[in-house]
């Protein structure tokens, strides 16, 4: 059977479709038209699910960063400013609560600190994402996991010592895994794609997938090939609009190519077990002589 835990309505893991998702994040930049759009978009290349991030920017900006200033499409503004302009709260998250289920898509958050997890669990989630950043954060590692949703951890920026950390705190009931790396854009020869085989050989009892931000579309297929039950890649309307992930994103009609790439992949991958199919029966004919054997060489 392998491994695989049930996620809203459907399971993630070994002998279910990739579950697919596309990582809004804060692409949106605030706008909740931008982050409609983006919905829209994630449903029309049939992703599974959207994902968000939530803080409190109080909690996650450094203090001494606080009053840094920076240039941002709003003016110039202290990075506290910005961090606040980009949150969404209660009555954005509330449409976009019904927006997705009006659209028939998942959507779920990685969450930055327990204040935001409080709030974002108002909304039922299907799951909880915990960001590469947090993989240390045990404190709210284990408030995540009192929600009783599944949880994704991303691997990015750690250690192999530090997801055993991880694991080994939470267990392996609900978990799902992800092999990343926390560069934007990121290396081909950073990416590693084969740490997911190793992944499935260490945690057998946890669906393993692959969170990527990388340029183009490539390695995520051969995430797949190698095993990924899910896929994570940023989404965005243009790779040039302003912010930090958009260069290492995905546009709407790119992770279209990949929704249907992937699904192309699943076929073609089989189950693994060798076999005579019918229609190459005529070929047999047509092309392969009657079968000779060395018993048969004086």
């Amino acid at each position: 059977m392998g491994a695989k835990i049930k996620v809203g309505n459907r399971y993630i893991g070994d002998g279910e479709p990739v579950y697919i998702i596309a990582e809004i994040g804060i692409n949106h930049n605030g706008s909740l038209e931008i982050a409609k759009k983006l919905i829209d978009g994630a449903v029309f290349a049939g992703c599974d699910a959207v994902k968000f991030q939530k803080r409190t920017p109080e909690l996650c900006v450094p203090k001494d960063q606080w009053n840094v200033e920076r240039d941002t499409p709003w003016g110039r503004m202290t990075y506290l400013e910005y961090r606040h302009k980009v949150e969404f709260g209660f009555g954005e998250y509330d449409l976009i609560d019904r927006y997705c289920k009006s659209k028939g898509i998942d959507w779920f958050a990685s969450c930055w600190d327990e204040e935001s997890v409080d709030f974002i669990e108002q909304f039922d989630p299907v799951m909880y994402k915990l960001a590469s950043a947090s993989l240390t954060d045990h404190l709210l590692l284990l408030h995540t996991q009192k929600t009783g949703k599944p949880m994704m951890l991303s691997t990015g920026m750690s250690s192999l010592e530090e997801v055993d950390a991880a694991i080994n705190l939470l267990g392996t009931e609900k978990i799902m895994l992800a092999q990343s790396t926390s560069s934007y854009p990121c290396k081909l020869e950073e990416l590693n794609i084969n740490v997911i085989k190793s992944f499935k050989d260490s945690y057998p009892g946890i669906p393993i997938g692959y969170s990527g931000h990388e340029t183009g579309l490539a390695p995520t297929y051969a995430a797949v090939a190698n095993g990924a039950t899910f896929v994570e890649r940023h989404i965005t309307l243009d790779r040039a609009m302003w912010g930090s992930d958009q260069a290492a994103s995905v546009e709407i009609n790119g992770m279209f190519r990949l929704v249907k790439d992937i699904r192309d992949i699943e076929k073609a991958l089989g189950d693994g077990m060798k076999k005579v199919y019918e229609s190459e029966k005529k070929s047999i004919q047509k092309l392969r002589r009657e079968k000779r054997s060395l018993s048969l060489v004086k």
